[in-house]
């Protein structure tokens, strides 16, 4: 899935060839992509209206019109591509966007598990108090007082915590199993015992492993794509995800992964004991 570094690229690469452009038809392949309103609702509101700008709340990505925000979250494998209308589609294209330029951005989705919501401006802010999403990793309110407040009474595993989308938005495996490694944090540890020290690491680490992530366009694993096919760089530079087996860079012991709550999860049992 997507996480916070892949749609901030995402948004990025779209933003300046898609604003300013204006919905001339949208056509609908898969009508269970379409979560909000129904189908014939979304086709009639959504026609000849412009793109105004595009942001990003945790995973979702917020495409802003002149009247309405089109809510998307790109789920396991959704992506975008700008195609010629004459084209010819794709079977995994579900949902074409013809615009007034010529082209077609074009949502590419194999599993159809992505979701669209068009909402009326006034509606966004209680759209997302009903996801319930926490703070983003880069609000000056993430705080060590904040995370001891929300770890308080959680004695699960510090991994599947940092999972959890209503206290820091945005972060998935890939990227708890390296914040912890690079804060030293066994991913087993029970949340509730974490100390102020580790709390302030997980803090910093998180913002240091997305801002690099984001700068090398995000992580490209299995079959992540920014925009047209672009694949994202910041695989390279993990240091613990997907390296099971391998010698740790830091201190030459063998990788390990194991599961915790249930999500595959790549260690150092020697830096992160």
């Amino acid at each position: 899935m997507p996480e916070l570094p892949e749609v901030e690229t995402v948004k990025n690469k779209l933003k300046p060839r898609l604003i300013g452009n204006i919905i001339k038809e949208v056509t609908v392949y898969t009508d269970k992509i379409i979560n909000y309103p129904t189908k014939e609702l979304f086709l009639q509101n959504i026609k000849e209206t412009k793109f105004v700008n595009i942001n990003r709340r945790g995973k979702w990505l917020i495409f802003e019109l002149e009247q309405y925000y089109l809510v998307v979250h790109l789920r396991m494998e959704g992506k975008f591509f700008f195609k010629d209308k004459e084209e010819s589609y794709n079977k995994h294209e579900h949902v074409i966007f013809s615009l007034n330029n010529d082209l077609e951005l074009r949502y590419h989705d194999t599993r159809k598990f992505g979701q669209m919501h068009l909402i009326k401006k006034d509606e966004l802010e209680a759209f997302f108090i009903s996801k319930n999403l926490g703070l983003e990793p880069f609000d000056d309110k993430l705080t060590v007082s904040y995370l001891k407040e929300k770890f308080k009474n959680k004695q699960q595993a510090i991994k599947s915590t940092l999972l959890d989308q209503s206290i820091i938005v945005g972060i998935g495996n890939i990227y708890v199993d390296e914040i912890l490694f690079l804060s030293g944090i066994n991913p087993k540890k029970a949340t509730n015992k974490l100390k102020n020290k580790e709390l302030a690491l997980i803090i910093k680490n998180t913002r240091k492993i997305l801002k690099q992530a984001i700068e090398l366009e995000g992580t490209t694993i299995y079959t992540y794509s920014s925009l047209d096919g672009i694949k994202g760089m910041f695989q390279n530079q993990l240091l613990v995800h997907n390296k099971k087996g391998e010698p740790c860079s830091y201190c030459g012991t063998i990788i390990e992964k194991i599961k915790v709550g249930g999500r595959g999860t790549c260690y150092c049992p020697q830096c992160q004991k």
